[in-house]
Formats: C-alpha cells, structure tokens, sequence
C-alpha cells in the first residue's frame, strides 16, 4: 500500500538536530511523519497531534515505506518523525539505521521519537544509540507527547 498523505554495520553517529529549520514556526506549521504498521495506531497518533493543532501528516506503514517519502523530491519538509519500533517489514530500528547512515538523505538529521510497548531497556538502549531522539512507551497521553515533542523540536507551543 502506497504511503498517504492526510491533511492532518555499528552505531551511527549523533544526529545534530538543529539542522531541522524550526525555528520562528509555530506548531500548526510543522509536518510530522508517523511510521506504524497498525492503521489504528496511525489514526490515534493523528487525532493526538490534532489535539495540539498539528493536523499536517504523512503516513507510512513500515520503515521501508518512510524512506521512500523521504527520498522522494515531491515530500514536503518533515519536522518530525513519530515511529513504532516493532514492525512487519522493515522496523523501526532498522529505519533509524538506514535514516542515520545515509549521508546522502537530505532529511537525515529530523527527530525521531519513538513510540513503543517494548520495555526491554538494552533494546531501548540500542535504539538510542542508532539515532533516536527520544522514545515514548504505548500508551501514550496527549499532555505527555505533547511535553515530548515540544523538548525535540524547541518549541513551546500555544
């Protein structure tokens, strides 16, 4: 299935945020990339961010399908990803792999916030370590992804 958009061989090293262009942009401006396999958890990703008037999504299924949008000229900017960590198909550690690694990636350096179940902290640990931003455990509040990603994007949001 297509991605869609919704009007709503080691360690990699450490991603430098502040390339992502932010700044000055208020909340409703930001686009935000959610990358789950379950269709239920993309729409309730969605309805949070529109709790806190970030209606601008794109979707994908698995890690392989998020970096087809971001290697695709005609994406728009993404600020922000929000990925599940265990996924058929390529999962989130291996999408934060290859995102990471690929020097050639324009978006490379965009936040990725992780929003797992998994509670296994040497995984966690690993997921850190390859290039997440921060990680979220199911589930999750709209207070609290909200505290999130205003700490990941820099933004105090209104």
């Amino acid at each position: 299935m297509p991605a869609t958009v919704t009007p709503t061989p080691g360690p990699a090293a450490a991603p430098v945020f502040d390339e992502v262009p932010t700044r000055g942009r208020t909340q409703e401006a930001l686009t935000t990339l959610i990358v789950d396999d379950q269709r239920s958890m993309r729409r309730i990703v969605r309805q949070l961010l529109a709790t806190i008037h970030m209606h601008k999504t794109l979707e994908a299924e698995d890690g392989q399908q998020a970096l087809d949008l971001l290697t695709d000229p005609k994406t728009p900017w993404i600020d922000l990803i929000i990925c599940d960590l265990v996924m058929a198909g390529m999962d989130g550690l291996g999408f934060l792999n290859r995102l990471r690694g690929d020097a050639d990636l324009r978006q490379r350096h965009i936040p990725v916030l992780i929003l797992t179940a998994e509670r296994n902290e040497l995984l966690l640990d690993v997921v850190r370590q390859v290039g997440a931003a921060d990680i979220a455990h199911k589930p999750i509040s709209s207070p609290a992804l909200r505290a999130k990603i205003e700490t990941l994007i820099g933004l105090q949001f209104t």
